[in-house]
This record gives structure tokens, C-alpha cells and sequence, in this order.
């Protein structure tokens, strides 16, 4: 029974967003959004999903995840080029990005002020502000 309200609720979730409730669709969004929020890699979530026996090839993956960020169930967060997470918090917030482990953790959108943003150039408007605060570990392990 309550795997069955599980593939409801995300089964919900994709009409509302205007997605296509495709097999595998289904299946990532169940692994992605049952269980509160996560920051996921693409190869990550591949690797979850083959060992859960669903079915997809990466490049699945990697268009499910943009698809699902287009249709505002997820954001991307690009920590380094050709380096990505995607957060299935889609709420305003920021991330702590541990150097050493890859670790992305958030920091509620109330907790960082910011002063001085540039006004956007004519004929666009500011969307969104990310801000990424990359930590390292200053205690030594010898």
C-alpha cells in the first residue's frame, strides 16, 4: 500500500509539471523525490537506478534530470564546470560545497544577505541568485 501512494504522489507530481509519466521517468522520480530532499550527480543517480534493476542508460538519466529541472521540480547546480548536482529542493536557498568530499549541503535562502547586485542589463531581469560557499577542512588528519 504505501509503495502504491509513493507511485501516486509522483506519478501527481509529473502531470503537474506538464511531464509525460514515462516508465522511466517514473522510476527516477521515485528514486529522486521519495524520501525528502537530495543533491544527486547524473552518474549517481545511474548507479542507484542499476542497482535498483530499473533500466536506463545514462544519457536517460542526464535528459530526465534536465527535464525535470526545465519543468522546475529540481534545480541544477553547477559547482565547477562540467561538474553538476541537481537538488530536488527547488526553494530559494544556497549550498555549502565541501571541496574535499563533493558534498553539497543547503543554506536557507534567509541566511545570506546580499548588497551591491549590479542592476541587470536592459530588457532582462534578475530570475535568481546562487550563491555557492565552498568550504575545505582546516583540521589536518596526521
Amino acid at each position: 500500500m504505501k509503495r502504491r501512494r509513493r507511485f501516486s504522489d509522483v506519478l501527481s507530481r509529473l502531470k503537474a509539471a506538464g511531464l509525460r509519466p514515462t516508465r522511466q521517468r517514473l522510476a527516477l522520480a521515485e528514486l529522486l523525490f521519495v524520501g525528502g530532499d537530495r543533491h544527486v550527480t547524473a552518474e549517481a543517480l545511474y548507479v542507484e537506478a542499476r542497482a535498483a534493476d530499473i533500466r536506463v542508460s545514462l544519457a536517460t538519466v542526464y535528459n530526465t534530470l534536465h527535464q525535470f529541472t526545465s519543468a522546475g521540480l529540481m534545480r541544477e547546480v553547477v559547482v565547477d564546470p562540467g561538474r553538476s548536482y541537481f537538488d530536488t529542493n527547488s526553494s530559494d536557498h544556497h549550498h555549502f560545497f565541501f571541496e574535499e568530499s563533493g558534498v553539497l549541503r543547503d543554506i536557507p535562502g534567509e541566511s545570506v544577505s546580499l548588497h551591491g547586485v549590479p542592476p541587470p542589463p536592459p530588457g532582462t531581469a534578475i530570475s535568481r541568485v546562487d550563491v555557492i560557499v565552498r568550504v575545505r577542512n582546516t583540521q589536518r588528519s596526521d
